[in-house]
């Protein structure tokens, strides 16, 4: 039968309008959906930061009043404000008073966060995508994931400018023995099968590996070989197997830097996980000064093995530190909120709150001393625990916490820009502010090198050239994280 003219049209307009509603048209200059098109500031293809301090992440000190002209996503020129004047028709943005940083490349994130049910994990692509560029991070690697296949499908969504956010290292699952902290890991079998883990993982779009607690120096070792076979690293979040043990049979990076490593627990059994008592009391009674760490560091520099940093989860266990700022607690779903706070109260009083207090100033004594050694510090924020180290608020801790431990904030700046994108192979693109090199700033209200807290002054962060206004990122994640 054949349908009348007006029905047919009349479904035609319904099909439009629900595919449109499906998935809304793109702005033709960012290429974003306009939920994320409403976060953009600048989207220019040349702009021009003027009279603005400039702390490059190369480790060099800060200089000032100085230009710096982007060209189509790339750094084009830098250079004293007094010489080199913007060119015609480029977006000038005033920087008096201000001070241009490169975006942070932290290479411990996750897309997952602490579920208020202990041992649960919810994932939230979405938001922390948006969240960690918000704060400043435009690279990262994830320390971890749980859902291989979102992390990845996120990376290649940004990298096809479908949507805003870090460039993405991709981690495939977590390479763990027969003890699982959630049901969303996969218990390892033999080396065999951590062999076949990382040649799958890596042939779906994992560009790293991360080994964790409790596998076997056997598995390790196969899951090291299959890695670097691909031209891949792997980083290690251990504990049944040492720090040296690791360095022996080739590990590239060591998460946590010192704060997890069972080297220093009396009567260790080779491949069994201490428990975290055990490896808590070891830590503790260690001079941080002492022949014992200074060892380690050696072992550490001469076989070339990297450490991340991550204070800002180590803070949370700690108790009389801080409770996370309140905007950052405004991105938390009520449920999850409330959750974070009673733990935050409890740790305060707790027996292992005060450990990880007499602790906490002695792990960055190792941090500190293991860069003064030489020894390359990475940098990261680890969003686990009870909560509380939160995207878009978390970078920046971290940078923070890093001058507290006794770096100078070009070095701390350094640690979590330009160390990461060389350890990730990509320090010819990202890292630090020199001409040629992507447009990945962070501009700053202040200046960070006389007051780091400088940092929570952050209105603009640009990725390739593109600047995001970082006020209304936060506000549309308002109450997100433990929904989407």
């Amino acid at each position: 039968m054949r349908q009348p003219a007006f029905a047919l049209a009349t479904l035609a307009t319904v099909l439009s309008a629900a595919a449109a509603h499906a998935q809304p048209a793109a702005d033709p200059v960012t290429g974003f959906a306009p939920s994320d098109t409403a976060f953009v500031a600048y989207a220019q293809p040349r702009i021009a930061f003027t009279h603005v301090e400039v702390v490059d992440g190369t480790g060099a000190p800060a200089r000032r009043d100085m230009t710096v002209v982007v060209d189509h996503g790339r750094i084009a020129a830098i250079g004293p404000s007094a010489r080199l004047k913007p060119p015609q028709g480029v977006a000038v943005i005033e920087g008096t008073g201000k001070t241009l940083l490169p975006g942070f490349v932290m290479v411990h994130e996750h897309m997952f966060y602490p579920s208020p049910k202990g041992g649960e994990y919810g994932e939230f692509p979405y938001s922390f995508s948006r969240l960690y560029l918000a704060g400043g991070t435009t690279t990262l690697r994830t320390g971890g994931t749980l859902a291989t296949y979102g992390d990845i499908n996120t990376a290649h969504a940004i990298a096809a400018g479908r949507q805003p956010g870090p460039d993405m290292d991709v981690t495939g699952p977590y390479l763990e023995g027969q003890h699982l902290l959630t049901s969303k890991m996969v218990a390892l079998k033999d080396p065999a099968d951590a062999t076949r883990t990382v040649n799958f993982w890596a042939d779906e779009g994992a560009t790293s590996f991360k080994a964790y607690n409790y596998l076997s120096r056997a598995e390790l070792k196969a899951a090291i070989d299959a890695a670097h076979a691909r031209g891949l690293k792997l980083t290690g979040h251990l504990c049944s197997i040492t720090y040296g043990e690791a360095i022996d049979l080739g590990i590239d990076n060591l998460e946590h830097s010192f704060a997890v490593a069972t080297d220093f627990v009396k009567d260790k059994t080779p491949d069994a996980c201490p428990s975290p008592t055990a490896t808590l009391a070891s830590l503790n009674a260690l001079d941080p000064d002492g022949p014992e760490v200074g060892a380690l560091i050696h072992r550490l520099i001469d076989h070339h093995v990297a450490l991340t940093s991550t204070l800002t989860v180590f803070e949370t266990f700690s108790a009389g530190r801080p409770e996370a700022p309140a905007a950052a607690r405004d991105l938390l779903a009520p449920q999850w909120l409330s959750s974070y706070e009673t733990r935050w109260t409890q740790t305060q009083t707790s027996d292992r709150g005060r450990q990880y207090a007499a602790f906490f100033p002695k792990l960055m004594r190792m941090e500190k001393r293991f860069v003064d050694m030489g020894g390359v510090m990475l940098a990261g924020t680890d969003p686990t625990g009870y909560g509380g180290v939160v995207p878009g608020y978390s970078g920046r801790r971290e940078v923070e916490l890093l001058v507290e431990e006794g770096l100078s904030f070009p070095q701390a700046l350094k640690i979590s820009t330009l160390n990461g994108a060389r350890y990730l192979g990509r320090e010819q693109a990202v890292g630090s502010i020199e001409a040629g090199k992507q447009a990945d700033l962070i501009l700053v209200d202040g200046d960070p090198t006389a007051n780091v807290s400088a940092l929570d002054h952050m209105p603009l962060v640009f990725k390739s050239g593109v600047g995001y206004r970082t006020s209304a990122i936060f506000e549309a994640m308002k109450s997100a994280i433990g929904v989407y």
